[in-house]
């Protein structure tokens, strides 16, 4: 397994990078974020692209940038004047004949890259570190053409390259340890946090990156959901900084397309064969943010701006009247229905919160007394609005105390025959007009509809733990839901201050669909023996923005629970890609699965 370079070392115990001239080859984005993030870490730097205008935006950034880091007291006009100095630019690639590292940035291409590399072996010392910036395409097969291949390496920033820390150095089968060292080094004195990886396409944050990502433009592809429910529920219900297909554009929609293929052409993954809309919009020039228009329409060529276009929903659109709620019933006794009664009745709805037993609804309404008691001590609400919500809340031992609710809300455990079970009872005590809705993750909603002798009032409303604080509820129709129970719902979520996301009857609606099969081949990584649990949660958080890295995510989740999941996925898609990881199924027999029994993943501490 490959060994974490610590991100906790201490800069003063590491030995000074000798890497004190550094070449920059390629000054598009990427070239002139590496550039500027050496020249301010004190290193003197060559950038050299073929075109002089490129050369020359790349200092006008440079100087734009450490112009605004002084008004912000970040640097001092001093500092500001000596990093500029540190910079020259130029077209010729012998410039670099006196560096100690060079970083090619080029474009992925295997000739452009090839061709940069055999310029370089006849131009730079013997001792120079050749290293290369891809993220696609192979580190090995670089450097075998190199006449040097034991001083290549591949060193794989991030985007903006000034803010993210994550580095990957990789090494190839041929890479002297030595480079390895020197370049981890630089990384640190850079302020970065590297990651040692071996060589396949996509490394580790790109390797898991790319697979959810062409998930998400297929889901888009197949009119499963809008670009804008499809986005939103991954930043809602995951808490990620973009949605996909807006992160597509960010990238590039090309760039995407060519880790794609290299990824495809290695692991014949059907995951990662790219989606035929990224084909389809390269082809076009629709390639993202860089041309104004991908996924999504931006002002300009280079805007984050999104503007409306045809695809945009209307503000405000026609949509069908929805049946009066005034009454809510939430039928289950744990963390989810407490949770979700607790937030229809800050919503001013009166709820009837019903369990198997008057004792376990009680110990509901109890646990949702405590959750309002500490909002109050941490100032979200006053005595009075939560005393007040409480008293909305009606526990019954019975779900004949639903007659008279306009919504009923099921909450129990994610079994169909369960649910199945509760919805036929659903049907007899709630009177006629009354919209029912499950809460489930992964089951067909459908099945849940067929209990029922109305299977056009049953609708999904999944929402997401913990409910008080997630905003996102999927809201998922089958092919018999009603379009005024649909509208009811839509309208309900409003009131509740929740995003609603619409989506058809399909195992793991738009968040889990995506979600749980990036967390599969995460998991993968480690059952290969390809990079630890450290480094895949580290290159995820510090790569990808995530707030929590696959590994923490899946002990918190459950693994019993996350591999519940991942068979129903695999069981719907029917594809090989999908099927569970074996280490997963091996730790849930083994009974370890995750925080909730000290371990998973990792080891935790009893409480």
């Amino acid at each position: 397994m490959v060994s974490p370079l610590s991100p906790q070392t201490p800069l003063s115990h590491t030995p000074a990078s000798p890497l004190q001239t550094v070449a920059v080859v390629g000054l598009g984005t990427m070239g002139s974020g590496i550039a500027e993030v050496l020249v301010r870490a004190g290193r003197d730097v060559v950038g050299i692209d073929i075109s002089e205008a490129q050369a020359a935006l790349c200092v006008a950034a440079l100087e734009s940038s450490t112009a605004r880091a002084v008004e912000r007291g970040r640097l001092t006009e001093r500092e500001r004047t000596e990093a500029l100095a540190r910079l020259r630019t130029g077209t010729d690639l012998r410039e670099a004949a006196a560096a100690d590292l060079v970083i090619e940035v080029a474009p992925e291409s295997y000739e452009i890259k090839h061709q940069i590399f055999r310029e370089l072996d006849g131009i730079v010392r013997p001792q120079t570190i050749l290293a290369t910036g891809t993220n696609a395409l192979s580190v090995t097969r670089l450097a075998a053409d190199s006449a040097r291949p034991e001083r290549v390496l591949g060193v794989h920033f991030f985007n903006p390259a000034q803010a993210m820390r994550l580095v990957e150095v990789v090494s190839s089968v041929l890479t002297a340890p030595a480079a390895v060292a020197a370049v981890t080094n630089l990384a640190l004195d850079l302020g970065k946090e590297p990651v040692a990886v071996g060589d396949r396409p996509g490394f580790v944050a790109d390797g898991l990156l790319f697979g959810y990502l062409n998930q998400a433009a297929a889901m888009y592809e197949a009119r499963y959901a809008s670009r804008e429910d499809i986005d939103a529920a991954m930043r809602l219900g995951c808490g990620l900084p973009m949605g996909p297909l807006a992160l597509l554009d960010l990238i590039g929609v090309d760039t995407a397309r060519t880790v794609l293929d290299a990824m495809y052409a290695e692991s014949h993954d059907r995951l990662h064969a790219p989606a035929p809309i990224l084909k389809q919009l390269s082809e076009a020039g629709l390639t993202g943010r860089k041309t104004g228009r991908g996924f999504y329409t931006y002002e300009a060529p280079g805007s984050a701006t999104v503007v409306r276009d045809a695809l945009t929903p209307l503000d405000g659109g026609v949509r069908p009247q929805g049946r009066l709620v005034r009454s809510v019933g939430v039928a289950g006794s744990g963390t989810m229905a407490s949770g979700i009664a607790e937030v229809f009745a800050k919503a001013g709805y009166d709820v009837v919160l019903a369990a198997r037993s008057e004792e376990k609804a009680k110990a509901a309404r109890a646990r949702i007394g405590k959750s309002l008691a500490r909002s109050v001590d941490k100032g979200r609400m006053t005595a009075d609005a939560a005393a007040g919500t409480l008293d909305r809340i009606t526990a019954a031992g019975t779900y004949d105390a639903f007659a008279d609710v306009d919504l009923a809300v099921e909450a129990v455990a994610e079994d169909l025959e369960v649910k199945r079970q509760l919805f036929a009872t659903l049907d007899k005590v709630c009177k006629p007009g009354a919209v029912l809705a499950t809460t489930t993750s992964s089951l067909p909603v459908v099945a849940c509809a067929r209990a029922t002798s109305r299977p056009q009032d049953v609708i999904g409303m999944h929402f997401f733990n913990p409910a008080p604080a997630m905003k996102l509820v999927e809201v998922v129709r089958t092919v018999l839901t009603a379009d005024d129970v649909h509208a009811t719902v839509r309208e309900v979520c409003g009131t509740i201050r929740k995003h609603a996301v619409d989506c058809g009857d399909r195992a793991g609606f738009i968040v889990n669909a995506l979600l749980f099969p990036y967390l599969n081949n995460a998991i993968k990584m480690v059952q290969d023996h390809y990079a630890s649990l450290d480094d895949i949660d580290a290159a995820m958080k510090l790569g990808g923005g995530y707030p929590m890295g696959p590994f923490e995510l899946l002990d918190v989740v459950g693994l019993d629970v996350s591999l519940a999941i991942e068979k129903v996925l695999h069981r719907e898609f029917r594809d090989p890609g999908l099927a569970p990881a074996p280490l997963l199924e091996h730790l849930v027999a083994a009974g370890c699965l995750g925080r909730k029994t000290g371990r998973g993943f990792r080891e935790y501490a009893r409480r």
